[in-house]
Formats: C-alpha cells, structure tokens, sequence
C-alpha cells in the first residue's frame, strides 16, 4: 500500500519548473532582442549626454542618509498599526498592550536619533 501517490504532485512540479523557468526565458530573450551599440555617450560617466565637470566622486554627509533612515524605519514601522486598529475589538487588551509596547520602542528609537541629530538637516 503506498501513502503517497506521484501523481498528485504532477501540478506542483509543472508550476515549479513553469516559475523557474520564466526568469531565465525573460532574461535570455531580452539578451537577444536588446540593441548592443555602445556610443561614446554610453561610455560616459553619465548617460545624459552631458559631459561631466571635475571629479564624479562627491562625498555627501551622512545626515541626509540618517535623516531617510530614521523617515523611512518610523514611516513602514508605523503602517503595522492599520490592522491593529481595524481589528482592535477582536484582540483584546493583551494586544492592546503589546501594541503600547511597540509604541513606546518607536518612540525610545526615534528619541535616540534625534539626540544623535539624525533629525536636524544641515
């Protein structure tokens, strides 16, 4: 008596193979289909077509990555509220507290950046 049947994969592995299959069909198929000319404007530092002036390596400050992390970390963490609230009733109070908790480490978080000046834009 056998347990499991092969048979009953066969949808599995059709899908498997179809979904790593089509990546490299893309991939190949634009290898093919692309035009390869290679310009004196492609060869450029920039692919404007304007000639660039000095140095291309400019060092930014890092105040403005700290500044777009911090936006960033407080902006996506605070969307996992939504369904928190949509199904507020439904939780309880065990979730309402773990939700004050998360609340209080956002803040803990964004009050030690903006001590580190990760807030202010120079």
């Amino acid at each position: 008596m056998q347990i499991f049947s092969i048979h009953q994969y066969d949808s599995f592995w059709i899908f498997l193979s179809v979904s790593i299959s089509i990546p490299y069909l893309a991939s190949s198929i634009s290898g093919f289909v692309a035009p390869t000319r290679k310009g004196p404007e492609k060869l450029t530092n920039y692919e404007s077509g304007i000639e660039p002036k000095g140095t291309t390596w400019i060092q930014f400050q890092i105040c403005y990555y700290m500044f777009a992390l911090v936006f960033t970390v407080s902006d996506v963490e605070t969307v996992f509220l939504y369904p928190w609230a949509v199904s507020f009733k439904e939780l309880g109070l065990f979730a309402f507290i773990e939700v004050i908790i998360f609340i209080f480490i956002l803040v803990v978080g964004l009050v030690h950046a903006w001590r580190k000046g990760a807030s202010e834009w120079r």
